[in-house]
Order: structure tokens, then sequence, then C-alpha cells
């Protein structure tokens, strides 16, 4: 096991736990993970319900892998399943499952694809530009960058990195391929560098970052799952179910907070004396906000500087 190590710490896992409690706690539940990773909150959430089942989902056969050994003294209450989160309602519809009790997305890249150098997940490493979290399937970064044309890189980095100099970083990019195709992660670096004006490396952090963010979620089609999974996952829980999201990233976090609030609020025409009872708002949220990790935290696992957390809850069944 590897769980010394500060990257494989699960983010907020009090939080989580105690979110998740009221819906889990002394009966038997059903839990999705839908970002399984290194198991560390499903490993939590088993040990604190001894009658929970849980669903864990996961496009990475090499964290499926470690997750299963993780997890194996909870064999019997385990079903975990090589897929992508946005499968969600065919395979608990397999399982025989038509509702469950919670479920988690802690969104991003996981502590072993950042750890695997060979995965081009990182940028302080020269690498192959391949970022695909399942890389049985798929495009690779380096596709990406050697077969877009100028405007489709720039609006992927604009879009996706919200990059300021997405154009210039394009156009750079299309120059130097037609010397030689990018194939290593060193390369692009050096380009970004001399591409992004030397003030806003100074202010901006470091200059691969936003570039390297929309590759990897351009090659895994992340806000697309994304978008795709927030209506199944609400839909898929019972009333009282909890759904808790932790992110990483402005895009997701606006894309999980719309999705939020548009269910919280009530759809009672205004001007009527009182609410309808059936046009009442489905989910309650639990959390005023987006919560962030304290400096305690960030301090002993620097993954939690970044996360924003938002909960919700099921308080009637979801309008169609």
């Amino acid at each position: 096991m590897t769980r010394e190590n500060p990257r494989h710490l699960p983010v907020l896992l009090e939080r989580v736990l105690a979110l998740f409690a009221p819906a889990l706690t002394e009966r038997p539940a059903v839990l999705v993970d839908a970002t399984l990773g290194l198991g560390g909150h499903s490993e939590a959430l088993l040990s604190a319900h001894p009658r929970l089942t849980l669903v864990g989902f996961d496009r990475d056969p090499n964290a499926l892998a470690f997750s299963r050994e993780r997890l194996s003294p909870f064999a019997d209450r385990i079903h975990l399943v090589h897929a992508v989160y946005d499968e969600m309602p065919q395979v608990l519809a397999d399982l025989g499952m038509s509702t469950v009790d919670g479920v988690l997305f802690d969104l991003g890249v996981s502590s072993m694809q950042l750890d695997e150098a060979e995965r081009g997940f990182a940028y302080a490493k020269d690498a192959p530009l391949d970022m695909r979290m399942d890389q049985s399937t798929g495009i690779t970064a380096a596709d990406v960058l050697n077969t877009y044309e100028a405007a489709d890189l720039a609006r992927i980095l604009r879009d996706y990195g919200e990059e300021r100099f997405a154009g210039k970083i394009a156009k750079a990019v299309v120059a130097e391929r037609k010397r030689e195709p990018f194939s290593t992660s060193e390369r692009l670096v050096e380009l970004l560098y001399n591409a992004v004006p030397a003030a806003s490396r100074r202010t901006g952090g470091h200059p691969a970052k936003r570039t390297f963010q929309a590759l990897r979620i351009e090659v895994n089609g992340e806000l697309e799952v994304l978008r795709r999974a927030m209506p199944a996952a609400i839909s898929a829980l019972a009333v009282g179910g909890r759904i808790v999201v932790e992110s990483y990233q402005s895009l997701e976090d606006r894309l999980v907070k719309r999705a939020f609030a548009e269910l919280a609020k009530s759809r009672t025409p205004e001007g009527l004396p009182v609410e309808l009872p059936e046009l009442g708002p489905e989910l309650r949220l639990l959390v005023r906000g987006a919560e962030q990790a304290d400096e305690t935290e960030t301090e002993h696992n620097p993954r939690a500087a970044s996360v924003r957390l938002r909960a919700a809850e099921r308080i009637k069944e979801v309008h169609q």
C-alpha cells in the first residue's frame, strides 16, 4: 500500500464521511463511488458502515486493480466496474439496483495517474504525451497536438484551460509540428515557455498548467462526461439519498453548481400564494457555496489546496 504518500490521502475524508452518514447509517444502503481511484474514500465508507454495498467506477484498469486489492476485506460488499461514470444508469440496471443512497465524485486526475510519469499527466517530468485515463482506448494528447487545426486547438486551450494566450500557443504548435510531430512533454513545455509572455509567467503560475489541463480534458472528454453524469447520478438517488462532489478546477465546479441549483429551486410560478408540492425543490443543498480544505489539511495533503466540495440531498422524486 502507498497510503502514507500525501498524494494518496483522500481529500476532505472526514467531511465526506459526515455528509454521507445520515443516508447510510444503521440500515442496508448502496453507494456509488463514481471515481474510485485508489479507493481511499471507499475504504473509509465501507469501514464506517458494515451494511453498505459499494459500486465503484473507474476507467483506469490500473486503478481498479489497486482498489480491488485494497478493498479485498470487503469483497462480498463491492462491485467494481471498468466504466466511465456516465455509464452509471446502465451499470446500475445490470446490477438490479433501481436507486442508490449515495453518490460520490472525486474529480480530476487520480494520484496513481500523476505518480506514473509515463502517463504524461505531469508537466514537471518528460514523458510521452498520452494523458488517457484509460490507455486502452481513445486519442492521446500527442494526437490532439499533431492533428487538430489551429482554431480547434485555440478553442480547447481557451475553453478548457482558460488560457489567455490560446491563439498564440495554437499557432506556435502548428508551426512547430511541421518541423517534427510532438511526442513528449518536454518539447511542449519548452514551446509554452517561449509562447507565454514573461510577465504572465511571473504571476500566472507554471505556463504549462493551463495547456496540460485543457489537453487532458479534451483527451478524456471530461466535461461532456460530467455534464451527462450529473443528472443521471441525481436521478439514481432515492429520496433521502445524498450526492457529494469534489472538484479541482472552476469548469467542473461551475457545472456541478448549476446542476444542483436547478433542482434546488422551486418551479412554482411566481405570484402564487403557496408553493405547489409537485413543483417544489427536488434537492436540498447541504453546504453553503463550495467548501474548501483548511490549512491543516492542505499542509499534509497538497492536492486538497484546490478542492471545492458541494453536496445535496434528494428530498422528492425528480421531475421527469
